[in-house]
């Protein structure tokens, strides 16, 4: 069955916050001084690499819906960043992830593939203006980079990290169903079968 590129975009947005519950659910059981320690990866701790995936999601996930409502681009993306943690306790940051997620998946839901061309416009200090689809491809990117840094740094907790690859293959659905009973999804909504 042909399914359009702007319909995998959104399992993937889907995938994105699946992935993002999962890993939640084994990094909120550590202690909040397990969650800040000291760790070898690119930012210095499990919580300094959650708050970045969320603060970049911020930046990303504004650019596109400003781009989808037609708004100029924000005047100073450094409002995304102006806290390098903005949130310390595990159930802020797993909420606002969730939330971000969500409206990631809100985004993707209207997408057809005629649109995936549209320009959207980040104003760094030099512009950056890309489609669509190569704006929502990086941020996967940068999603699945980073939650795979979490990943190996939960490997060095009293935690066992989560299969994170249990998301496609339609053999595997009842490896992931506990967790989109949880988020209240189903094969269908994702797959539409």
């Amino acid at each position: 069955m042909h399914q359009p590129l702007s319909h995998h975009l959104l399992t993937m947005a889907y995938q994105n916050a699946w992935a993002n519950h999962r890993l939640a659910k084994a990094w909120r059981q550590l202690s909040a001084h397990e969650l800040a320690a000291a760790r070898v990866s690119f930012f210095p701790s499990l919580r300094a690499t959650l708050n970045h995936i969320l603060t970049c999601d911020w930046l990303y996930v504004d650019a596109l819906e400003r781009e989808l409502r037609g708004d100029d681009p924000h005047a100073d993306i450094q409002v995304f960043f102006r806290q390098d943690e903005p949130f310390t306790a595990a159930d802020e940051l797993g909420r606002e992830q969730a939330h971000v997620d969500r409206r990631l998946i809100a985004y993707c839901e209207q997408m057809r593939d005629a649109d995936l061309g549209k320009i959207v416009t980040i104003a760094r200090d030099t512009p950056q203006h890309d489609s669509r689809l190569r704006l929502l491809s990086h941020l996967f990117e940068h999603q699945i980079h980073h939650r795979g840094q979490v990943h190996a740094m939960l490997s060095g907790t009293s935690v066992a990290p989560p299969q994170l690859d249990e998301f496609f293959c339609a053999g595997e659905a009842h490896l992931r169903a506990e967790d989109f009973a949880e988020l209240g999804w189903t094969e269908a909504l994702i797959w539409g079968h």
